[in-house]
């Protein structure tokens, strides 16, 4: 059994209620891995805490999306309620969820800059870097993986364990091997105990680490970011971008720059699923970032999904993330190693990075592994200043304030 594969059983195992005592060697990629436009959780807080009042919390949620989103797939073995998905709010902006109680999921997740951190490198609680950046959970209930290059972690509820109990390659909140005191911590809370019977009221004692990751994907499902200028635009509002905008998206979307191919749909990403989907949509591509050894090599520590697969024709493939609100998500790519949106589109132009001093120097034009879709293509300033004007129009002001997403601490 690979490395990687061994810990996708083990986050298995603890969401189905079992191996809470389990060690815990896991490898963690991607992220330390109420407005009349606020989207599917209008109203939710009060409505859970209506739910808990009535002690009627566990009835059967329903979504409020955004024209033209399809409904979320979400796991029979963990149906959403109004109190699961508060209690998971709790939870996720929670520094007990840490060892040294230094850091929560909302850490390396910061609602304003669309539950990222701003950072090209995310940081454990010990102080260790970790080799990717945080991924934006916009729209995350959508996505098909859920970390920058691993296949194998498909549900929100296996994600969730692994920067709690996650040693390699860094420390993120360090609880490994120390389950009991995170059930502890939490059975001694004054509210959480009443929290999870509401949220889980058919067991004895819902107090359990699967519970957590439950609750925490739970909340997750719920940030759904639908009400961007594109958006309204695309709906009728003839005036909700600008002419450049429009410009930018007519390039955005044509066959010269390509960039639909990779970042298209609903949620402009090609790694996508919801219910309704047949086929397996997870994608991963290599864009030419980097070319080492001049044979198509990536630095050793983030060789993507080859990593997982062992394929050498895996190298450098990475998940195309969404690009809602991107323009808050700087530094890009899964390193964090460009830090514009200039940049981004100058090597996407190029079709593949030059790298001309550092460690890692070569042509990523040349990568033997890129892509068919970064082939570059001539692009004049205005087309640059236009397409930009597009990715800043994909940024939804109700999703990065509704204080249903909020940290429930502050």
């Amino acid at each position: 059994m690979s490395f990687r594969l061994a810990l996708l059983v083990f986050a298995t195992a603890l969401v189905v209620g079992c191996g809470d005592d389990a060690a815990t060697d896991a490898a963690v990629d991607g992220g330390a891995d109420a407005t009349p436009d606020a989207g599917p959780l209008d109203g939710a807080t009060d409505a859970a805490s209506d739910a808990g009042d009535a002690g009627d919390a566990a009835v059967a949620w329903e979504w409020d999306l955004p024209e033209g989103f399809p409904a979320p797939r979400v796991p029979d073995d963990n149906p959403m309620n109004a109190a699961k998905v508060e209690l998971g709010r709790h939870l996720f902006y929670d520094t007990r969820l840490s060892f040294n109680e230094t850091q929560s999921c909302g850490s390396c997740h910061e609602q304003s800059a669309a539950f990222t951190d701003r950072l090209a490198n995310a940081v454990g609680s010990e102080g260790a870097v970790h080799p990717r950046s945080s991924m934006s959970l916009t729209n995350v209930a959508y996505q098909a993986t859920f970390t920058w290059a691993n296949d194998l972690v498909r549900s929100l509820e296996a994600q969730a364990l692994l920067p709690i109990f996650g040693e390699s390659p860094i420390v993120e909140l360090g609880m490994s091997g120390r389950e009991e005191l995170l059930l502890e911590r939490l059975s001694m809370d004054a509210d959480y105990p009443s929290m999870f019977a509401e949220a889980f009221p058919d067991e004895t004692d819902p107090i359990t680490v699967a519970n957590v990751a439950k609750a925490i994907a739970a909340f997750q499902r719920t940030l759904i970011s639908g009400s961007s200028p594109f958006d309204r635009f695309s709906h009728g509002d003839p005036t909700a971008m600008s002419e450049s905008a429009q410009r930018g998206m007519d390039l955005f979307f044509g066959e010269r720059f390509e960039c639909f191919h990779c970042h298209g749909g609903f949620n402009f990403s090609a790694s996508v699923d919801h219910e309704g989907v047949v086929f397996d949509e997870a994608a991963f591509f290599n864009t030419g970032l980097y070319n080492i050894d001049g044979r198509g090599a990536y630095p050793p520590d983030n060789i993507g999904l080859a990593e997982v697969s062992g394929d050498p024709d895996d190298m450098g493939r990475f998940k195309p993330p969404t690009l809602r609100n991107v323009a808050v998500t700087a530094p890009y790519m899964h390193d964090g190693s460009i830090a514009t949106l200039e940049e981004v589109l100058a090597h996407y132009a190029r079709g593949g990075r030059n790298v001309t001093e550092g460690p890692w120097v070569g042509d990523g034009r040349d990568n033997p592994y890129k892509s068919l879709f970064v082939s570059g293509f001539s692009m004049t300033d205005q087309e640059r200043d236009d397409v930009i004007a597009f990715l800043e129009a994909l940024t939804d002001d109700a999703f990065l304030t509704n204080p249903a997403f909020s940290n429930p601490f502050e």
